[in-house]
């Protein structure tokens, strides 16, 4: 049977522990597996022990890639795990990761929610356009509702956008309709465009 005949730490990747076995094989694992398999030199190892420490070591490292990743910036779960497998993780890691990352608290959909829906408030997007962010970030749509109780009133936002543009002047038909455009693509609802530009004068259809 194969025998571990040396164990040293990488010079190349920090907590990268390499296991030479006697057959020339070698296995790349990580701290933890070191500790938690208690291996020293003379160990035997057969197949099935290779594979749990090469699962082992799997799960080791998309765990550090995890907390990597957050570290960098706020995501949802499914960035998460979606950005581990293109990283060559494979879906099963991926999602062990990202379930660890929610259990000591480093990953949180309903607060990531939040968080971006105030982000898009202050960018002076209405709940449309809100939406379509939460979906392209991959929000749960079980978290939406609560999370769009963050955006200001939309009327709040678009007095604001409108004076941004006006400066205290009645828009003509041409602005109007320019303004009705751009405020739709910010994602407010035509009731609550026509409603605001209704106090500026204009005289927009009702659809």
């Amino acid at each position: 049977m194969t025998q571990i005949e040396r164990i040293e730490a990488s010079g190349r990747k920090r907590g990268r522990v390499l296991v030479y076995l006697t057959d020339g094989a070698c296995l790349k694992i990580t701290e933890q597996e070191l500790l938690d398999f208690g291996l020293r030199a003379g160990d035997e190892v057969d197949e099935e022990m290779r594979r749990r420490l090469r699962t082992a070591a799997g799960v080791s490292d998309t765990r550090a890639a995890a907390a990597e990743l957050m570290g960098r910036r706020a995501m949802s779960r499914r960035d998460l795990e979606r950005k581990l497998q293109e990283r060559g993780a494979s879906r099963t890691e991926s999602r062990y990761a990202a379930e660890w990352m929610e259990a000591i608290g480093a990953i949180n959909d309903a607060e990531y929610a939040a968080m971006l829906v105030r982000h898009c408030g202050q960018q002076g997007y209405g709940p449309g356009r809100v939406r379509e962010k939460l979906r392209e970030k991959g929000v749960p749509r079980e978290l939406w509702e609560d999370a769009l109780k963050q955006l200001p009133p939309p009327e709040e936002q678009i007095e604001a956008f409108l004076n941004s543009k006006l400066h205290g002047e009645v828009p003509d038909v041409q602005q109007q309709k320019k303004l009705a455009a751009a405020l739709a693509r910010r994602g407010f609802g035509w009731s609550d465009v026509r409603a605001a530009l209704s106090r500026w004068g204009a005289e927009l259809p009702d659809e």
